[in-house]
């Protein structure tokens, strides 16, 4: 690996590039353990923002090349350089003008001088006591793969955002899921007038189901909130609270997020507010959403 990173240069740019100008997508071929490789780094170009899939040489020839259109890219993984299956795609590239980047032990072989680009991941010998089943040079074109995809991903300028966007799904998708997407809207939002009744106010707090309602201005801008917590507090002091108002007897200056926040990010205020609940405003207070704790619990965010 070290060997390998140390002669990363001109020919690695050159790939990169390549791919970076491809309008079609990126197509990773290879045949036996090169395959197997060959499937993981399309699956992690695929994954931070560059179209790509597998190609099995050996279904390729017997039909499955008419996956490949003009404008795709082909990579293709064979240590030797001269894998029979690989070799038999090579007119067919050649005629729809398809450039070919080979990853290959032995720049001198049939696929490195076919291919417009070689990245090389010769190494010194397989960790196979025989020095026969592939092993370092799996290794090798693995670490390779995955450096191509993510010198890909930052010319490509890939955000967080974006490897979001495309891991919906599972922990990930768990993990960059944002506040609107879990956020309550339009009239599952608690909310009243300041110049709501109380009466009205527990009505509306018992309706949403929140435990909490919020306390908006005629635009909708987020004045305040009231909470279970504070009617207790306010009933056990003030013996006349049914005949008050939301204004007077709101908490000012409540925590609020963003839309865009994590929902992670969410749920770590809550935690360290010790509060069970957060409305959702845009920059001009405007009330957008509600997020309940409940909310995040049930996507799996704990």
């Amino acid at each position: 690996m070290n060997r390998l990173a140390e002669r990363l240069g001109a020919e690695f740019v050159s790939a990169v590039e390549a791919m970076h100008a491809c309008r079609g997508r990126v197509v990773v071929t290879g045949m036996g353990k090169s395959g197997i490789i060959g499937q993981k780094i399309a699956a992690t170009l695929s994954s931070t923002g560059t179209p790509a899939f597998f190609l099995h040489p050996a279904e390729a020839i017997h039909g499955d090349l008419g996956m490949v259109v003009r404008g795709d890219l082909v990579l293709a993984l064979s240590y030797s350089g001269d894998t029979e299956e690989i070799l038999r795609l090579l007119e067919f590239l050649k005629r729809l003008e398809i450039p070919l980047i080979a990853m290959t032990g032995d720049p001198a072989s049939t696929l490195a001088r076919a291919a417009s680009h070689h990245v090389s991941v010769m190494i010194p010998r397989e960790a196979c006591p025989l020095n026969l089943a592939p092993t370092a040079s799996t290794t090798a074109m693995l670490a390779m793969g995955d450096a191509l995809a993510m010198a890909l991903a930052q010319k490509r300028g890939f955000r967080e955002e974006d490897f979001a966007a495309l891991h919906p799904g599972g922990r990930l998708g768990k993990k960059f899921l944002r506040v609107r997407d879990l956020m309550r809207r339009g009239d599952r939002i608690p909310r009243v007038a300041a110049g709501t009744p109380m009466p009205d106010v527990i009505h509306e707090m018992s309706a949403k189901m929140m435990g909490i309602t919020a306390v908006a201005d005629s635009e909708d801008r987020l004045i305040g909130v009231i909470s279970d917590g504070d009617l207790r507090r306010r009933l056990e002091a003030d013996p006349y609270l049914l005949s008050r108002s939301a204004g007077e007897c709101l908490h000012g200056k409540p925590r609020t997020v963003p839309e865009d926040e994590f929902a992670s990010a969410a749920l770590r205020l809550m935690e360290t507010s010790k509060i069970t609940s957060l409305f959702v405003t845009e920059t001009d207070d405007r009330l957008v959403g509600a997020l309940h704790l409940h909310d995040l619990w049930g996507v799996g965010l704990f």
